[in-house]
Protein backbone atom coordinates (compact mmCIF):
# COMPACT_ATOMS: atom_id res chain seq x y z
CA UNK A 1 0.00 0.00 0.00
CA UNK A 2 0.75 3.46 -0.52
CA UNK A 3 0.01 6.78 1.19
CA UNK A 4 0.81 9.27 -1.31
CA UNK A 5 -1.74 12.10 -0.76
CA UNK A 6 -2.69 13.62 2.37
CA UNK A 7 -5.98 11.99 3.28
CA UNK A 8 -4.19 8.63 3.26
CA UNK A 9 -1.18 9.60 5.42
CA UNK A 10 -3.19 11.05 7.91
CA UNK A 11 -4.99 7.38 8.21
CA UNK A 12 -2.30 5.57 7.89
CA UNK A 13 -2.19 2.16 9.30
CA UNK A 14 -4.47 2.83 12.32
CA UNK A 15 -7.47 0.82 13.39
CA UNK A 16 -5.80 -2.12 12.34
CA UNK A 17 -5.52 -5.36 14.41
CA UNK A 18 -2.71 -7.14 12.46
CA UNK A 19 -0.33 -6.91 9.25
CA UNK A 20 0.58 -9.63 7.59
CA UNK A 21 4.87 -9.97 8.00
CA UNK A 22 5.02 -9.27 4.23
CA UNK A 23 2.98 -6.23 4.11
CA UNK A 24 3.37 -2.36 4.94
CA UNK A 25 2.72 1.26 4.06
CA UNK A 26 4.94 3.19 2.18
CA UNK A 27 4.44 7.03 2.56
CA UNK A 28 5.61 9.58 -0.22
CA UNK A 29 6.30 13.30 0.21
CA UNK A 30 6.24 15.85 -2.43
CA UNK A 31 8.66 17.64 -0.61
CA UNK A 32 11.37 16.12 1.85
CA UNK A 33 9.83 17.07 5.50
CA UNK A 34 11.44 16.07 8.87
CA UNK A 35 7.57 16.02 10.87
CA UNK A 36 6.52 13.40 12.81
CA UNK A 37 4.63 9.96 13.00
CA UNK A 38 2.49 9.17 15.50
CA UNK A 39 0.76 5.79 16.97
CA UNK A 40 -3.13 7.50 17.90
CA UNK A 41 -5.35 4.68 17.13
CA UNK A 42 -2.63 2.20 15.91
CA UNK A 43 -3.19 -1.33 17.53
CA UNK A 44 -0.07 -2.66 16.46
CA UNK A 45 3.64 -2.24 17.23
CA UNK A 46 5.00 -0.65 13.74
CA UNK A 47 8.70 -0.43 12.41
CA UNK A 48 8.58 2.98 10.82
CA UNK A 49 11.67 2.83 8.26
CA UNK A 50 12.45 6.79 7.57
CA UNK A 51 13.88 7.19 3.89
CA UNK A 52 16.15 9.86 2.74
CA UNK A 53 15.59 11.23 -0.63
CA UNK A 54 18.81 9.05 -1.98
CA UNK A 55 16.98 6.13 -0.83
CA UNK A 56 19.22 5.74 2.48
CA UNK A 57 17.73 4.48 5.33
CA UNK A 58 18.15 7.26 8.32
CA UNK A 59 16.24 5.79 10.91
CA UNK A 60 14.28 2.58 12.38
CA UNK A 61 11.96 2.87 15.07
CA UNK A 62 9.70 0.48 16.31
CA UNK A 63 6.78 2.61 17.56
CA UNK A 64 4.50 1.23 20.13
CA UNK A 65 0.27 1.09 20.09
CA UNK A 66 -1.37 3.70 20.84
CA UNK A 67 1.45 6.23 21.52
CA UNK A 68 0.86 9.88 21.88
CA UNK A 69 5.00 10.39 21.72
CA UNK A 70 5.62 11.48 18.29
CA UNK A 71 8.27 9.75 16.16
CA UNK A 72 10.54 11.76 13.85
CA UNK A 73 13.43 10.90 11.51
CA UNK A 74 15.61 13.63 13.17
CA UNK A 75 16.00 15.14 9.43
CA UNK A 76 14.69 15.85 6.30
CA UNK A 77 13.36 12.96 4.50
CA UNK A 78 11.19 11.93 1.06
CA UNK A 79 9.40 8.67 2.70
CA UNK A 80 8.51 6.25 5.66
CA UNK A 81 7.83 2.82 4.79
CA UNK A 82 5.90 1.31 7.78
CA UNK A 83 6.25 -3.10 8.74
CA UNK A 84 5.41 -4.68 11.34
CA UNK A 85 7.07 -4.10 14.39
CA UNK A 86 9.97 -6.07 14.51
CA UNK A 87 10.22 -7.17 10.81
CA UNK A 88 12.97 -4.72 9.88
CA UNK A 89 15.31 -6.60 12.50
CA UNK A 90 13.83 -10.19 11.05
CA UNK A 91 15.07 -9.14 7.55
CA UNK A 92 18.16 -7.24 8.65
CA UNK A 93 17.23 -4.02 7.08
CA UNK A 94 19.53 -1.46 9.01
CA UNK A 95 20.39 2.04 8.88
CA UNK A 96 22.80 3.53 6.27
CA UNK A 97 21.00 0.57 3.67
CA UNK A 98 19.75 1.90 0.54
CA UNK A 99 16.07 1.36 -0.46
Amino acid sequence: MTADDDAERQLGLMNRESLPADAGMLFVFEEESSGGFWMKNTLIPLDMIFIRSDGTIVRIVTAQPQSLQPVSSGEPISAVLEIAGGRAAQLGIKEGDIV
